[in-house]
């Protein structure tokens, strides 16, 4: 009876019965190759379950009082949304012994978007169609974040599809698209007191469920920057006008979600900042008039928010956010108006 030994793949790739010197070196690359496979697997798994672990860490974290605050069914929500935005600036003044005032608004800009959120932290992606088919033009950028203490809005706007009127004394000008540019940045931050009963997320971004109906005073800091000016492709009819604002302002306001019927909730408030900071012009063909000394001006932060739970995964929202100022100056007076409403609908998984 014959018997049959078995080597190891090893072994028998190194005994002297093997002529190929290439099959040793084929094995010895394999050799490598698994086992850095094996140290980038077992890598890549480390990483998955230490950021899991801390998303996991942030949204158990129980820092709210839960009568009041709760967490959403499921980890993961989907979102349609669709938003609509605008801007306008106004300013009015006696320059070169004219009265002028001019009203000017940009085009209003409609985006449709997703937006996915796992376990508080969320991405999304927005199509502008009008964009896409080259009838706007403009560049726009909103940011937002609320967390149950800080949070912040803010945005910027370079537009050249400004449209309006400017009137000096009896005189109107009519101002169509492309005749000035336009140039905007607000930015608002604001502290929530009462963050462990009344929740911004509810409203806004439905991360979290306002249970019971509560409010909150505020604490806030708000800076609104932009200029316009005329442009080089103007009619000829149309001045050289040139606008400049720069306002910062510190104050608080109040903020409050109403709990109805425990599916809807209505959320509102108001942050009004005095600004201590002020340096505002209006020129017109050379002729410049700066604002007078600081005086009760207010730059306003508001918020307005409809959540109708149909059920614990599915939500719709309807949100608004506005930022605007209100200025009384005997020489100058410039207003800036931001705003922007989002209707979204929601399944939680």
């Amino acid at each position: 009876m014959r018997t049959t030994s078995t080597l190891p793949i090893w072994d028998h790739i190194a005994s002297p019965k093997v002529q190929q010197p290439w099959l040793l070196i084929l094995a010895l690359l394999a050799f490598l190759f698994a086992q850095t496979e094996v140290c980038a697997q077992t890598d890549q798994v480390e990483k998955k379950s230490w950021i899991s672990g801390l998303l996991n860490k942030r949204s158990s974290r129980v820092n709210y009082d839960t009568t009041y605050i709760a967490r959403p069914y499921g980890q993961l929500t989907l979102k349609v949304r669709t938003n609509i935005s605008g801007d306008g600036i106004h300013a009015k003044g006696r320059v070169d012994n004219y009265y002028t005032r001019a009203n000017l608004e940009t085009s209003k800009k409609i985006t449709t978007s997703i937006a996915a959120i796992y376990k508080g932290i969320g991405v999304g992606m927005a199509l502008n169609p009008a964009k896409i088919f080259g009838n706007y033009n403009d560049y726009e950028l909103n940011l937002n974040l609320y967390n149950p203490s800080i949070s912040f809005d803010a945005s910027f706007h370079r537009s050249k599809s400004l449209s309006g009127t400017i009137k000096r004394e009896e005189r109107e000008i009519h101002v169509n698209k492309g005749d000035a540019d336009m140039q905007v940045f607000n930015v608002t931050a604001y502290y929530t007191f009462n963050h462990r009963r009344f929740s911004f997320p509810a409203a806004f971004t439905q991360s979290y469920l306002q249970k019971k109906s509560a409010g909150s005073w505020l604490a806030g800091l708000a800076f609104q920057g932009g200029s316009l000016n005329t442009s080089k492709k103007a009619a000829e009819t149309m001045p050289d006008l040139k606008i400049k604002a720069i306002h910062l302002g510190v104050g608080g306001g109040y903020a409050h979600n109403f709990v109805v019927h425990d599916k809807w909730l209505f959320h509102i408030s108001i942050l009004p900042t005095v600004v201590v900071l002020d340096n505002n012009s209006l020129t017109i063909n050379g002729n410049k008039k700066s604002s007078q000394p600081i005086r009760l001006n207010l730059l306003l932060n508001e918020h307005f928010a409809m959540v109708y739970n149909f059920s614990p995964r599915y939500f719709a929202s309807l949100t608004a956010v506005v930022n605007n100022s209100l200025f009384d100056d005997e020489m100058i007076i410039v207003n800036q108006n931001k705003w922007r409403v989002r209707v979204a609908f929601g399944l939680r998984l």
